[in-house]
């Protein structure tokens, strides 16, 4: 496992640092037209976001988080002033995605109504959805991106989740007519007239693995199931740190090679997000192959050198999709379902730590573009990149340090809940978690 030089940091210690990122948040809220709060990207942007990637809808779920952890009904409030916001949102925003649009904002507005009892919340998720299956243009997908992020993907995803099976079932239905196969299984173009294909969860083949084969288990299709692991098994043969390790390239050919590595190792495009999805298929299948892979991608997490900083562009996101937030939350599912030692979950929060922004304000973090000077970004406020998922991940290493349910009070849609917590490993009951003292 990589040494890291990191100071050790309690519980307490880092619940006070949560509590300073919420501070932060709630201090950069701000009210819409009508009587709801939302976020921009980040505080100095004129317009609000509404969405689950990096605006409003992201933030949210830390609200129930906190909710949930400290008993503070102040957080809860503010979930629904910015449910509110989201629900007037959804009628204007035109994307329909998971992460891009309107089936993340359904699945949130679905967390908020069932969660905190706002039936406005519920009847503006069910409006969305409404939408969704309005405004799908050719019949066969919503937009140019084809994938988890943006594309069919996650709108299946989404659209199983919020209890929408035959939404969900159309959705990933158009993947068996356009998988293209290759030596060792299938793959997708992730948009019309790209030269590359991705391989990774946000917007490669394993975020279309994720979605087949989550609604292909859920409606008892054996076909999508099956195209699922098709997909896999060519991801699988991409490997270049076998045996013992587990790390596939970004992309073949390469996308954008003058911007973006050729590896990476967080939630978005390496093994953190990889791992993700080899526990789905794990509890979906009961083949062993797909536990010794996560583990696999875990070996490689731990020996890369993350979180220290160690070239230019190698680790500059504390972020829950591209840094170290993403890293933290398969830390501690393997030490909720596996037993795994703290350690390294340990040396992620204090990175976190030694990098968050802490004055009057609150606390928050800044990520890093190296080509640039000043190279130290704005802080954002969402789930992607900013304060929010940092945050979210904050708490939930709280609990569990101290015994408490591993359970989010959202359980984010591309994320399994610990075996040991599901009763369906698609959807899995909802959270029993005690409030911390």
């Amino acid at each position: 496992m990589t040494e890291i030089d990191a100071t050790s940091i309690n519980a307490g210690e880092v619940e006070a640092l949560a509590v300073d990122g919420l501070r932060w948040l709630l201090s950069v809220a701000r009210e819409d037209e009508g009587e709801g709060i939302g976020w921009s990207i980040r505080a100095s942007d004129a317009d609000l976001d509404p969405l689950l990637y990096n605006g409003t809808a992201g933030v949210i779920p830390v609200l129930l988080e906190a909710w949930r952890h400290f008993g503070d009904d102040s957080y809860a409030d503010a979930a629904r002033r910015a449910a509110r916001y989201l629900a007037a949102a959804v009628e204007s925003w035109e994307d329909a995605s998971l992460y891009f649009g309107r089936t993340g904002m359904a699945l949130v507005l679905r967390a908020v109504y069932d969660e905190l009892g706002d039936t406005a919340a519920g009847a503006a998720a069910d409006r969305a959805l409404e939408l969704v299956r309005a405004t799908r243009g050719d019949g066969e997908r919503w937009g140019d991106l084809y994938e988890l992020m943006g594309g069919n993907a996650g709108i299946g995803l989404g659209a199983l989740l919020c209890g929408a099976d035959d939404l969900a079932v159309s959705a990933v239905e158009s993947y068996t007519r356009t998988a293209e196969a290759t030596a060792h299984g299938v793959r997708w173009q992730h948009r019309p007239g790209a030269s590359g294909r991705m391989h990774h969860i946000s917007h490669g083949t394993l975020g279309i693995v994720y979605g087949l084969a989550a609604v292909g288990h859920a409606a008892g299709r054996a076909d999508l199931v099956e195209l699922a692991l098709a997909g896999a098994a060519d991801v699988v043969s991409r490997d270049e740190d076998g045996p013992d390790g587990f790390l596939v390239p970004h992309s073949d050919p390469q996308h954008r090679p003058d911007l973006v590595q050729r590896h990476n190792y967080g939630w978005c495009h390496g093994p953190a997000g990889d791992a993700q999805v080899f526990r789905l298929l794990r509890d979906l299948t009961g083949d062993p192959v797909w536990p010794a892979l996560a583990d696999r991608c875990w070996h490689t997490v731990t020996h890369s050198g993350l979180p220290k900083r160690l070239r230019p562009g190698f680790w500059d996101n504390n972020g829950r999709c591209c840094g170290t937030a993403g890293v933290l939350a398969l830390a501690c599912d393997r030490i909720a379902e596996q037993g795994d030692s703290p350690a390294f979950a340990e040396a992620l929060v204090a990175d976190l730590a030694a990098r968050a922004t802490r004055d009057a304000d609150g606390a928050r973090w800044s990520n890093v573009e190296h080509r640039a000077t000043p190279s130290g970004l704005e802080p954002q406020t969402g789930w992607a990149m900013g304060s929010a998922g940092i945050v979210r991940e904050l708490l939930r290493h709280v609990r569990i340090s101290r015994g408490g349910a591993p359970a989010y009070a959202f359980a984010w849609p591309d994320q399994p809940a610990p075996r040991s917590q599901a009763t369906d490993p698609i959807r899995p009951a909802g959270p029993d978690v005690d409030v911390a003292s």
